[in-house]
């Protein structure tokens, strides 16, 4: 299929036509394309998510990677990377050229895997991380997800093992002898609620062994959903040095704090288990230093951890919750309310597209929607604003923090390789 789109801005510039043909697109109409009116509309690469959450296989009654693939377009997103905590765990080749595989088949996101570290994630061995970078699958970044690999001599084997092939490892940053019981984070709301504190110091001490040992081995590190002013401060000083760290953090951390467990949202009661995630929810200091260290590159992309849970898994008390939120579906407008006047179209394309895209090793995505490139991009309403809906959302789940909020910014379409893949808020077939 081939599309004119016409009067759209690119990154918000000038407004121009954009003609797709052929999975590219190309500098002139021939009259046989689908027009759409572009008018008012943002284009910007399609956006690229380096932690989804996507259940499959193991627990595809809270998600499948067909569903979390519509979910992943609708919010404009044209690739994921799907985290290795699956049952069976992303620990070999097969398991992830499978889930590789079913994406595919979906056909509406490139799925990526994330292969785990260590095996069954249980911070002993490390995984057969050779193989799955060799296998169709093409593994470039290995995690143990919300595991942290807290032995620092399995974790510089692993920065060494990788290094051979460029690979990254996403650390999920947690001193697990500092948290034991930790149900949220440490302060004056935990106290005020009696829940046992998860203290940022945690994070920041094993973000600060773990640079290190990028340093020493030369690796490459990416420290998965940063959520202290902490954390941000030693990863700011890791890249002075030179460092090749690199960092994220998710929509809700930019916009949540530990308050929202206490029902200070409207609409809210205390102990309401949809704000429970790990990392938890922090204070508002923090949640500046993460907006202002976004702002300035010291977090290089915004992630979702979109982590879809099926209703016993959630809706029960806050103690047997289990950790996450839904975010693909969502993350733009989050980032548009939190960040989005001090990033500007170019910083978000930056944030949530090229430099997620480069870290992945995904070279066909985020490129700017200009002629030549590849016809992978999404066409955003800046003007329009929703409602947040959770029996609307594509996901299997409806663990959503946002439920009855109204956002700004919304998703047209999305486009992969000259495929529309949304539009209007309905996924492809």
């Amino acid at each position: 299929m081939s599309y004119l789109i016409r009067n759209v801005s690119v990154l918000g510039g000038a407004p121009v036509d954009l003609v797709v043909r052929d999975g590219v697109i190309v500098d002139s109409a021939d009259g046989t394309e689908e027009v759409m009116d572009g008018t008012g509309l943002i284009a910007l690469p399609g956006l690229v998510d380096l932690h989804t959450h996507l259940r499959e296989p193991g627990r595809e009654d809270a998600e499948t990677v067909l569903t979390g693939s519509r979910a992943a377009a609708l919010g404009g997103y044209t690739a994921v990377c799907a985290m290795a905590n699956t049952n069976p765990v992303a620990d070999t080749a097969g398991v992830v050229e499978q889930v590789w595989r079913l994406g595919r088949e979906a056909g509406l996101v490139d799925v990526q895997p994330i292969g785990a570290v260590t095996v069954g994630l249980g911070g002993e061995k490390l995984a057969e991380l050779g193989a799955m970078a060799d296998s169709a699958a093409a593994v470039r970044i290995f995690s143990d997800d919300g595991m942290c690999v807290h032995d620092p001599r399995l974790m510089r084997r692993a920065l060494e093992y990788v290094k051979a092939f460029d690979g990254v490892i996403a650390q999920h940053a947690e001193e697990p002898r500092l948290t034991q019981g930790a149900q949220m984070h440490e302060g004056d709301v935990s106290a005020r609620l009696g829940l046992t504190g998860w203290p940022s110091v945690a994070e920041e001490a094993i973000i600060a062994r773990d640079v290190l040992l990028a340093a020493h081995t030369g690796a490459r590190l990416h420290v998965c959903h940063v959520s202290t002013a902490g954390s941000v401060e030693v990863i700011r000083q890791a890249k002075a040095r030179g460092v090749r760290v690199t960092a994220e953090v998710t929509p809700h951390h930019l916009l949540l704090t530990d308050e929202a467990v206490g029902g200070s949202i409207e609409g809210t009661a205390p102990y309401d288990p949809v704000f429970k995630v790990n990392p938890p929810l922090r204070t508002a200091e923090d949640v500046e230093a993460l907006r202002s260290g976004l702002v300035d590159g010291t977090i290089d992309v915004v992630a979702t951890d979109h982590a879809p849970h099926a209703a016993q898994d959630k809706e029960c008390e806050w103690a047997y919750a289990r950790p996450g939120m839904l975010g693909l579906e969502t993350a733009l407008p989050i980032v548009l309310h939190t960040v989005g006047d001090a990033l500007g179209w170019d910083g978000i394309a930056d944030r949530m597209s090229r430099t997620p895209a480069r870290i992945a090793g995904l070279d066909e995505h985020g490129h700017t929607p200009v002629p030549g490139s590849p016809a992978t991009f999404t066409l955003i309403d800046p003007q329009a604003r929703f409602t947040v809906d959770p029996a609307a959302l594509a996901s299997l789940s409806a663990n959503t923090p946002y439920a009855g909020m109204e956002l700004p910014g919304k998703v047209v379409a999305t486009f992969l390789r000259g495929k529309r893949t949304a539009l209007d808020g309905k996924a492809a077939a």
